[in-house]
């Protein structure tokens, strides 16, 4: 007699080859309409591996009908669920332009956008695939303004200017990390216009502060003064700012080694 397990175990196998065999002679078929059917089928109980050759093969057969039409829009859905994201973007795009009178046409161009913004990686790296994503969603809004997905369009545009903003604040704040302070005096300040209500300000301008006293200290004897100046005007600007922030203390911090820094030059220059 079997035990449970091993009865468990030859009832799943038999399931799994005869579900094998059932695909196999489906994929073997020559009758269309009974691909279509198991396809769809296959699409509803979420088993998108044994779809997607299934419409591969039903698309060219029954391109031009009402029935092509929604076997590609199934085909797009299966890259999507396969996580085929470049690939569903390209079909989903496609779609919306082969069919534009279809009642999925709005859907799928907001699916073709939505795919490259899935695409767009962290901060860090590369930022070429969050510029695409921000111009399939600027064609989604140009071409369905008054869509209901509008506003889900707009936070994904919220979500990747946000990542742009924290890769330029990055690459600002990496010329201070590497003790280049002069560039970073420069990027910081280039970031502050080009973001001037980014939620960075805070750091940036305490950045500022600090590069401006390390770019002083390290200076030749003649530039000193004017980067210890530049330094207070930098506090000043930031206490304006951020006066009782959790950074003033460190800000005061520098504004103290700038201001024994600036001290000291007069005593000697006044010798």
């Amino acid at each position: 007699m079997l035990k449970k397990g091993t009865l468990f175990l030859f009832i799943t196998l038999s399931i799994f080859l005869y579900s094998c065999s059932e695909y196999s002679k489906v994929l073997k078929s020559p009758n269309p309409e009974l691909k279509y059917q198991k396809a769809v089928e296959y699409y509803e109980e979420e088993e998108y591996l044994k779809t997607l050759p299934l419409l591969e093969e039903l698309i060219p057969l029954y391109r031009g009908t009402d029935k092509g039409q929604k076997i590609y829009y199934y085909y797009c859905y299966t890259n999507f669920n396969l996580g085929y994201l470049i690939t569903a973007a390209y079909h989903f795009k496609k779609y919306s332009v082969t069919y534009p009178r279809s009642e999925h046409a709005e859907n799928a161009l907001f699916m073709a956008a939505y795919c490259n913004y899935l695409e767009s990686p962290i901060p860090t790296l590369d930022q070429s695939p969050t510029y695409e994503a921000l111009n399939e969603l600027q064609l989604f809004a140009n071409t369905y303004p008054k869509s209901e997905l509008i506003d889900s369009a707009n936070t994904l545009v919220d979500n990747l200017r946000m990542k742009l903003e924290t890769k330029a604040f990055y690459n600002a704040e990496q010329y201070y990390i590497i003790k280049r302070y002069k560039s970073a005096i420069v990027a910081l300040n280039n970031f502050l216009e080009t973001y001037p209500d980014s939620e960075y300000m805070e750091e940036v301008k305490l950045l500022v502060i600090k590069a401006y006293y390390y770019l002083a200290i390290d200076s030749i004897e003649e530039k000193k003064m004017e980067r210890f100046d530049e330094g207070i005007a930098a506090y000043y600007d930031f206490i304006d700012n951020f006066d009782g922030s959790k950074k003033a203390n460190e800000a005061e911090l520098y504004y103290a080694k700038i201001s024994r820094e600036r001290e000291k030059i007069i005593q000697e220059n006044s010798r």
